[in-house]
């Protein structure tokens, strides 16, 4: 209540972080809390409302994927989408809760990509004309970090800048909430680019493999019988293809020379 408290025009970010706390702590925190604070964002009292829709959006970013799996429940979702609807709450909610609401929903689908249900939920909002257009996302609103990451994720692996982003999200300034954002949209195009790296490795060798292969096995029909014209050309089509590669492959083995893990894969 005191993290929602309608009386305090500013957000109470102490209650907050205990609240996010209380969450992590209890094994029923992140099943139970998402009710909760429904129910808080359906409130006739416009800045009751808005105190929730902060605390839910700080708990996205700090209460880990089993409060994700509960926000992107159709469960939940509806209950966001009875603020805009007509048919419920959306005739007597104020203007900036739905446009609050609109924004949250709308940026889930850009940070959660894989939860279908999300981006369904928002898609029928704007076929029933209740969503117009995507809102713009303002530059200090925090974004959450993707997940789930792979292994050796730049968010684990760059010690460095892990503690600055935690340092910075921990930030009630607006100024360190804009740096987060910006570290975070660096660090997922980095994270982007290396795996864009890995799977261009990885099929260029997968490639290679399999032209080696065919051409063994070419060569070896070709020790017990004379090949015919078409096998000869098979084998000259994948040489010269194999041939190709080779700078490639050069440059991919550069590119992972100081990555063990990289080059064995």
């Amino acid at each position: 209540d005191k993290a929602t408290d309608p009386s305090i025009p500013e957000e109470n970010w102490e209650c907050i972080q205990r609240f996010c706390d209380q969450v992590n702590a209890d094994i029923e925190g992140p099943s139970l809390a998402p009710r909760l604070l429904a129910h808080k964002i359906q409130s006739p009292q416009e800045m009751e409302a808005l105190h929730a829709l902060t605390v839910l959006e700080t708990c996205v970013n700090n209460c880990g994927e089993r409060f994700h799996n509960e926000m992107a429940k159709f469960r939940f979702l509806n209950e966001l989408i009875k603020v805009l609807s007509p048919k419920y709450y959306g005739t007597w909610s104020s203007e900036k809760v739905k446009s609050r609401v609109t924004e949250v929903i709308f940026s889930w689908t850009v940070w959660f990509p894989q939860e279908v249900k999300i981006r369904d939920a928002y898609q029928m909002l704007k076929k029933q004309g209740i969503v117009k257009e995507d809102p713009k996302l303002p530059e200090d609103k925090i974004l959450p970090p993707p997940s789930p990451r792979p292994q050796n994720s730049i968010f684990d692996t760059d010690e460095e800048k892990s503690k600055l982003l935690a340092r910075l999200l921990k930030s009630n300034h607006s100024e360190d909430l804009q740096a987060a954002n910006h570290l975070i949209k660096s660090m997922i195009k980095e994270e982007q680019e290396k795996s864009a790296k890995v799977s261009r490795r990885v099929n260029t060798i997968s490639e290679v493999s399999e032209n080696v292969k065919r051409m063994d096995e070419l060569l070896e029909n070709y020790k017990r019988q004379e090949l015919s014209k078409y096998d000869q050309e098979t084998l000259q089509t994948l040489f010269q293809r194999c041939e190709k590669l080779r700078p490639l492959l050069f440059r991919l083995a550069s590119e992972t020379v100081d990555d063990d893990e990289a080059l064995g894969k």
